[in-house]
């Protein structure tokens, strides 16, 4: 085996990019080609908040496997391992993480965190459950042997975190909790609304104030300028049903919000015509939602339950189920529903210490 680090090669791009589509099924394959390309070529908007370096392991002359290091220059003790892939194959991981370690000690790292593909705005975690069916959209998808694969060179557990799937809402459900919170508040004088698709933008930047707040205690996060924030999330226009998107006000003041999208699967990552077809087929026309962000301001406690009611509101109307995506343990909203919980996917954040 040989180790590849590499900048610009287009050559090397291509087999960076090309292993996944070896893993991965047409339906499981996650990875977004343009956003990768980007990062590779240091042209995505994250790129200027970090260093990335780049390998790839090959085997006579097969690619079987890759991996980037992440650094922050903010950072001093923990740079990131992401863009982890790997034949199933103990060797070649053996060789990965070993090779890891060894860029990280050169440049006076004391630990390794991951898999961050770049960014805590980009992808991070580890799935290490229920992969039968398809991945939903926004999940960090991967292939089930990989946890064992970090397990197995001394990586553990940092932090954990779960997607709940929830069974359909009918007009039968009622949830005396959701209901009292939301009868307090509108009392109170709160307005928790849709807010109409040529107001997106402003909601975007009102969200933004809101998550810098809320996730600034969450491990990986990392300040985002205003600007690069509403970018990133400018895409959701054309893929949400607003109907599904909450925002909550008191006195003017945004302080609540949950963004949904329909579950399009992996179609929003290769927008082929058929693809976009299906994605505007989809967006009228959902089986199931999404549910990536849902928060509220810290000085007005219980208002998550209220925005929660009205968004089971809209899923009852339609009679669908739903995936409340990505909670790290111990926030507020992972028992949200709980009664109406029939499994969670679960991932980790790993971390490794290294020797000196």
């Amino acid at each position: 085996m040989r180790l590849v680090q590499f900048d610009s090669d287009k050559k090397c791009i291509d087999d960076f990019i090309n292993i996944t589509k070896k893993l991965y099924s047409a339906k499981t394959n996650m990875e977004d080609e343009g956003t990768i390309r980007q990062f590779l070529t240091d042209t995505h908007f994250l790129s200027r908040y970090i260093t990335l370096d780049k390998f790839l392991v090959y085997r006579q002359d097969e690619v079987v496997g890759r991996f980037a290091i992440t650094q922050y220059p903010e950072d001093k003790d923990a740079c990131y391992i992401g863009f982890f892939e790997c034949i199933d194959d103990a060797k070649v991981a053996e060789f990965i993480f070993e090779n890891a370690d060894s860029f990280a000690k050169e440049h006076g790292y004391k630990k390794i965190i991951g898999p961050v593909d770049a960014s805590f705005w980009n992808k991070y975690r580890l799935k290490i459950n229920l992969f039968d069916g398809l991945p939903y959209t926004g999940e960090p998808y991967n292939k089930d042997y990989y946890y064992k694969m970090f397990l197995d060179n001394g990586y553990g557990v940092k932090e954990h975190y779960v997607s709940n799937i929830f069974e359909k809402i009918d007009e039968t459900y009622h949830n005396d909790k959701f209901t009292s919170h939301f009868d307090e508040f509108a009392q109170k004088g709160y307005e928790i609304i849709s807010p109409k698709k040529k107001n997106f933008d402003k909601c975007i930047e009102e969200v933004y104030y809101l998550i810098m707040d809320l996730y600034s205690s969450f491990p990986m996060f990392k300040m985002l300028d205003k600007d690069d924030f509403i970018a990133m999330f400018s895409s959701y226009k054309s893929i949400v049903n607003m109907d599904m998107v909450k925002m909550a006000y008191y006195k003017g003041k945004a302080v609540g919000f949950c963004i949904s999208v329909p579950n399009y699967h992996n179609r929003v990552y290769h927008l082929t015509p058929l693809n976009i077809l299906k994605i505007m087929w989809t967006r009228k026309h959902p089986r199931e939602y999404v549910m990536p962000y849902l928060g509220a301001d810290r000085q007005h406690k219980g208002l998550g339950k209220a925005i929660a009611y009205c968004v089971a509101g809209e899923l009852k109307k339609n009679n669908l189920p739903s995936i409340s995506a990505l909670i790290r343990d111990g926030n507020i909203n992972i028992n949200y529903g709980e009664e109406k919980i029939m499994d969670r996917y679960e991932y980790v954040l790993m971390e490794k210490e290294l020797n000196d």
